[in-house]
């Protein structure tokens, strides 16, 4: 491989001979001198260039440079790169769609999706991403060190995971088969092999949303654990995971934070609570609007709630739980006190629902009792009743959209800003 310097690393090498390779981000033509400034994945070299043949360069024309580094006020990094000697490596066939040397981006949305090869350069358009990865790696890390391990579940199934939702319908050598609208089958399965577990991977949803914060492909983090008392042991570890995701952004994608501006939340030790009877009762006395008997929270009502519990709480988050039954798929575990309430519970952030959990059944006699109750075909369900009947311990789980969060905690306007090459209701390609 090329012996590289990363360019944010020059200033450690004045005086040195290097080698830095990277994307022509800018040329810069003066009077008697020109400036290159070199883009790769730490950020910017400028480089300096005399003599009466100045080189014209495309951007984003693939260089490799070799010179010597020497000190520069006005270079990025407080170094730069003089006497070079430049190889070009890949040439574009034409210019980018919009400059990418500017520090704000001009161009619409649909502009940026349709040449996300080349959009997703900028650095502002690429910052999402690092915030991404960092998220995942935080994720993973926090449930590593509670003992879980990763699984990897597959993607095509032969029934849907939730009754009544719309799904993908793909030919499976001539069998009808589905795209996975979660693990959820898979990780209760594995709760009684691992006890605990997590999954990092797509899933799809059919439905047919054309909202901005709705995708038809996103990326699912689930967990799922055994064990537990009831839906707060869940709840305690997603605390736990969520201020592990934003310690991880911190640390590694603290420079993306900066430049979208983004400030990122203080996670409480213990997230406030308020169950779904008492919320609906709150948004009736206080926003003008009766909301009980409704099964759930309006996004309106979730932003509501939201300021109330940042008022109240000084927290910008807060966990609804109690959700009625009949909104909750068919594993989710009735309140013994509540029959017609659920172990369960969402997770607002800024006004924005941003992570489903809760108890799930694990006694096959219940299984049988919820579908036969819902009317559903006890045949469709052979999986998860023949789980249930293997011996489960009582479990938990939650999943958040990873998309959705990274676009929540960096005030991002657009769910599909978050997303490499988002599918929604209009868009396959590229």
């Amino acid at each position: 491989m090329i012996s590289r310097t990363p360019t944010a690393d020059l200033a450690k090498h004045v005086g040195e001979h290097v080698t830095i390779a990277g994307w022509v981000h800018r040329l810069r033509t003066l009077k008697s001198v020109a400036f290159l400034v070199v883009r790769d994945r730490s950020g910017l070299a400028q480089v300096v260039l005399t003599g009466p043949d100045t080189p014209r360069f495309t951007a984003e024309t693939v260089v490799e440079v070799r010179g010597l580094v020497v000190a520069g006020d006005q270079a990025p990094g407080g170094a730069e790169l003089v006497d070079p000697a430049i190889a070009v490596l890949a040439e574009p066939t034409g210019p980018p769609p919009f400059d990418l040397h500017r520090p704000r981006v001009t161009a619409t949305l649909p502009t940026v999706l349709d040449h996300a090869a080349v959009a997703l350069r900028h650095p502002t358009l690429r910052a999402p991403f690092e915030v991404n990865a960092a998220s995942t790696a935080g994720f993973r890390a926090a449930l590593d060190a509670l003992g879980f391990t990763e699984i990897h579940t597959p993607k095509i199934v032969g029934t849907a995971t939730e009754s009544g939702a719309t799904v993908f319908g793909v030919d499976y050598f001539g069998a009808p088969a589905f795209l996975a609208q979660s693990p959820q089958l898979f990780k209760q399965t594995m709760v009684g092999v691992f006890e605990r577990v997590y999954e990092v991977g797509p899933v799809f949803r059919a439905e047919p949303h054309d909202t901005t914060r709705h995708l038809a492909q996103y990326t699912s983090l689930d967990a799922e654990l055994g064990f537990v008392t009831d839906h707060r042991d869940v709840m305690a570890v997603l605390r736990h995971v969520v201020a592990g995701m934003v310690d991880a952004v911190a640390e590694h994608a603290a420079a993306a934070v900066t430049l979208l501006e983004a400030e990122l939340p203080h996670v409480p030790a213990e997230i406030p609570a308020i169950d779904f009877a008492e919320a609906q009762e709150l948004l009736a006395r206080h926003t003008g609007e009766d909301p009980r008997g409704e099964p759930d929270l309006a996004p309106a009502h979730e932003r509501w709630l939201s300021a109330w519990a940042e008022r109240t709480h000084g927290s910008e988050f807060l966990f609804v739980t109690g959700y009625p039954l009949r909104k909750r798929p068919f594993y989710t575990h009735p309140d013994p006190l509540r029959p017609e309430a659920s172990h369960s519970f969402d997770l607002l952030f800024r006004g924005l629902e941003l992570v489903t959990g809760g108890q799930r059944l694990h006694r096959h006699a219940d299984y049988l009792a919820a579908l036969t109750a819902r009317g559903e075909d006890l045949a469709a369900h052979r999986d998860h009743l023949d789980m249930s009947a293997r011996g489960l311990p009582p479990h938990g789980g939650f999943a958040i959209g990873l998309e959705r969060w990274t676009a929540r905690l960096l005030g991002i306007d657009n769910v599909r800003r978050t997303a490499l090459f988002p599918r929604d209701l209009h868009r396959l390609h590229p």
